[in-house]
């Protein structure tokens, strides 16, 4: 049986029985359930709940999970013509899901901002003709479930095609990277950054943290390397993982946040 975490959503390898700890969730990022360690599995969410496919700017999807299940994030399909990609991923994945991509293209590759979202990223590339699932080396630890579909990539920048490109921030985890889509928005570009920068409720700003559930703040260090590696990027708008957008001035909300962010240390 391939457990899966009721808690974090994240499947582990098959075993006969559901291994005694979450890794994941032990973690002080995440945290396990005060009721207990609980388990599922793929046939049982399926079972449970369904996917909404949602299209939410121009060639870009959103897919997230009805009732939510685990952290309850969501997916984006990002349409491209060198082929689609799915940035981030979420646990439930059923034959509907399948057919609804399958309509739209497929997916040509898999990109996984941090292990929170690892989820069951092996069954969707299996599903999908083996795509390869880009994870960076320095969150290797964190894998669930390890195949040969799964390709650690390391250093500041993964280019894919069509000028799109992951981004290595850390802050979040150590291998924490958003994605990088210049021809968005109408050629004035977007970031897909799950919650490695979080888009404020305000949807003017956005914030970072090393846990979010535990209100754990990143250090100093981490909130000016994020600076560095967003700096030389241009953009326009930010999509985040719990459907939250910046839709204009994406650039200068995340300068004035890193700003804001940093007069904490003085």
């Amino acid at each position: 049986m391939r457990s899966i975490c009721s808690t974090c959503g994240i499947q582990y390898e098959d075993t006969p029985q559901p291994p005694a700890h979450c890794p994941v969730c032990e973690d002080d990022r995440q945290y396990v359930n005060p009721g207990g360690q609980s388990w599922t599995t793929l046939e049982q969410v399926v079972r449970g709940h369904r996917n909404i496919i949602e299209k939410v700017a121009p060639d870009l999807y959103a897919i997230y999970t009805t009732p939510a299940f685990a952290i309850g994030q969501r997916a984006y399909l990002l349409i491209t013509p060198g082929g689609n990609i799915l940035w981030d991923c979420i646990t439930n994945l059923d034959a509907s899901t399948i057919d609804l991509i399958q309509q739209l293209g497929g997916i040509k590759a898999i990109a996984i901002s941090h292990p929170h979202y690892f989820s069951t990223i092996v069954e969707w590339s299996h599903a999908f003709n083996n795509a390869p699932v880009y994870v960076h080396a320095l969150d290797a630890q964190w894998l669930g479930r390890r195949d040969p579909v799964i390709k650690l990539w390391e250093g500041p920048m993964l280019p894919l095609w069509d000028n799109i490109g992951l981004v290595l921030c850390g802050g979040h985890f150590p291998g924490a990277n958003i994605l990088h889509w210049p021809a968005g928005h109408n050629g004035k570009g977007v970031l897909l950054v799950g919650d490695v920068i979080q888009v404020s409720p305000d949807l003017k700003t956005v914030s970072f943290m090393y846990s979010y559930p535990n209100l754990i703040p990143l250090p100093k260090r981490d909130i000016l390397q994020i600076q560095a590696a967003v700096k030389p990027l241009k953009y326009d708008a930010l999509y985040g993982a719990f459907g939250r957008v910046i839709a204009a001035n994406g650039q200068q909300a995340v300068a004035f946040s890193i700003q804001r962010y940093l007069r904490i240390y003085e």
